[in-house]
C-alpha cells in the first residue's frame, strides 16, 4: 500500500478549532486574531432557529472580507435532517466561494450522511466553476454515528477529520453527566475513554485527523489543559475551543516541544547510521530502538511541520492510501 498525497485537500494543522457564533458579527470579526489553527462559524447550536438564515450572510461576509492569515476558515452547518442544511450549503458556497475552506457536518449517523453533502458540494463547485474544493470535517456525536465511526471516516475523499462530540453523545446514550459532560457520580476510570478511542481508531484507519470534544467550563483553564493533555497522549490532533482563552493551551499541548523534535531527529539519524552498517535495532540511552520507534519519531516531526507551517509535511505513519 503506497500513501497517496491528497493534493485537493492538503494537510492542515488542527491543534485548536475555535467555535464562533455565526449570528454574532462582532465575535466573527474578532475570530481571525484568536490564534486558532481553525475557526468555525457556527450555524448550528450557537444560532437560535430564527437567526439561522440571517447568520449565513454574516458568515459569508466574515469569510470573504476579513484577513484570516493562515487560519483555516470553516463553517458548521445545520444537520442534514433539518430544514436549514440545504440552504446553508448553497448560500455559503455560492457566497464565499474560494474563501471557504471547510464545512463541518454535525450529527453524522451513517456514511450516507456525508456522501449527501459531498455530492451537493461537487455539483455546486462544478456549477460555479470553483478552482478549490471544500474539505469536510464530521462530528461523531450520536450513538448510531459512534457505531458507524469507521465507515463514516472513510465516506468521502473530502473528509479530513472526525470530531468527538461528547455533548450530544451524552444525550444520545442517555448518560448521566453534568454540564461539562463529566459523570454525576463516582465512575471507575475515564468516563469517555471507549468512545474517544473508537473515534480516534476510525480516524487513523482512514488516514485522517481526530479532534477532541469541547470543554464547556471555559473558566476552568487547568481543567481544559488536563483534558487536552489526556487527548493528546491518546493521539488526537487537536481539541475544540469554545472560548479564545482555550486556544493557546490547545496550540501548546498538541504541538511537539523543541526538545521532542530534537530527540526525534537525533533518534532517526542514529538509527539510519546503524542501518547503513546493517544493524536493524540499536541501544540508545539504555533503551532498545527499532523500526517502531522510527514511526513514532516520524509522527513527531510531521505534527511539528504542520504546527509551524514549514512547507508540506511528508505525512504521518498512517495515511489514506490506495494500492
Amino acid at each position: 500500500m503506497t500513501a497517496v498525497p491528497d493534493l485537493l485537500h492538503p494537510p492542515r494543522s488542527r491543534r485548536s478549532e475555535l467555535a464562533t457564533p455565526a449570528s454574532n458579527a462582532e465575535m466573527c470579526a474578532k475570530a481571525p486574531s484568536s490564534g486558532a489553527d481553525l475557526v468555525f462559524l457556527d450555524l448550528e447550536d450557537a444560532c437560535a432557529p430564527l437567526a439561522k438564515e440571517g447568520a449565513r450572510q454574516i458568515a459569508v461576509q466574515a469569510l470573504t472580507e476579513l484577513d484570516w492569515g493562515r487560519t483555516v476558515r470553516a463553517v458548521r452547518i445545520n444537520g442534514i435532517d433539518t430544514p436549514w442544511c440545504h440552504g446553508d450549503i448553497i448560500e455559503l458556497v455560492t457566497g464565499a466561494r474560494e474563501a471557504l475552506d471547510v464545512i463541518i457536518v454535525p450529527k453524522a449517523r451513517t456514511a450516507r450522511d456525508v456522501w449527501w453533502v459531498d455530492v451537493l458540494l461537487t455539483q455546486l463547485e462544478d456549477a460555479l466553476g470553483l478552482s478549490k474544493h471544500v474539505s469536510l470535517e464530521v462530528l461523531i456525536e450520536e450513538a448510531e454515528g459512534l457505531s458507524n465511526a469507521a465507515s463514516i471516516a472513510r465516506s468521502s475523499e473530502r473528509l479530513q477529520a472526525v470530531i468527538f462530540g461528547a455533548g450530544d453523545l451524552s444525550a444520545s446514550l442517555q448518560a448521566r453527566v453534568d454540564g461539562n459532560f463529566d459523570p454525576l457520580g463516582d465512575y471507575p476510570g475515564d468516563f469517555w475513554h471507549f468512545a474517544r478511542v473508537q473515534v480516534l481508531t476510525a480516524a487513523r484507519a482512514a488516514g485522517i485527523d481526530a479532534i477532541d470534544a469541547p470543554y464547556p467550563a471555559y473558566q476552568d483553564i487547568e481543567g481544559y489543559r488536563r483534558a487536552a493533555v489526556h487527548a493528546s497522549l491518546l493521539g488526537f490532533d487537536g481539541k475544540w475551543a469554545i472560548h479564545p482563552g482555550q486556544v493557546p493551551i490547545a496550540n501548546e499541548i498538541f504541538a511537539p516541544t523543541e526538545q521532542q523534535v530534537a530527540e526525534a531527529e537525533e533518534a532517526i539519524k542514529a538509527y539510519r547510521t546503524a542501518q547503513a552498517d546493517g544493524v536493524g535495532a540499536i541501544g540508545r540511552h539504555g533503551k532498545l530502538v527499532d523500526a517502531a520507534h522510527m514511526r513514532l519519531a516520524a509522527n513527531v516531526l510531521y505534527k511539528a511541520s504542520l504546527a509551524t507551517g514549514a512547507g508540506t509535511p511528508s505525512g504521518p505513519t498512517s495515511t489514506r492510501s490506495e494500492a
